[in-house]
């Protein structure tokens, strides 16, 4: 079985005095998922506009990768699937150990 969809995603950023926001909009044709991300620039470091609007936008998009997750989660367990065995990975983040 072939098939074809495709899937849009719309990103806005705004930025207001150091602190960016990010709305992701994912259009799947059937519905749509809505995320949302912020980042804030520390007042000691160099505002770095270009920074802000990687770390909103890549928040945003995780936030609806985690809904598309956990739809998915739903839609497997109708069908008798269970979750997978073992841990789940951890998100990406500053280690808070020094090496």
């Amino acid at each position: 079985m072939t098939r074809t969809q495709e899937w849009r995603l719309r990103l806005g950023l705004t930025e207001d005095d150091g602190t960016t926001r990010a709305e992701a909009v994912l259009d799947t044709g059937s519905g749509q998922l809505t995320g949302h991300g912020v980042a804030r620039c520390n007042p000691q470091d160099v505002d770095v506009p270009v920074i802000g609007d990687d770390l909103a936008a890549g928040r945003a998009m995780k936030d609806v990768a985690a809904q598309l997750m956990r739809a998915a989660d739903k839609e497997m367990e109708t069908v008798g699937g269970e979750p997978a065995p073992g841990p789940v990975a951890p998100p990406y983040a500053w280690s808070d150990t020094t090496a």
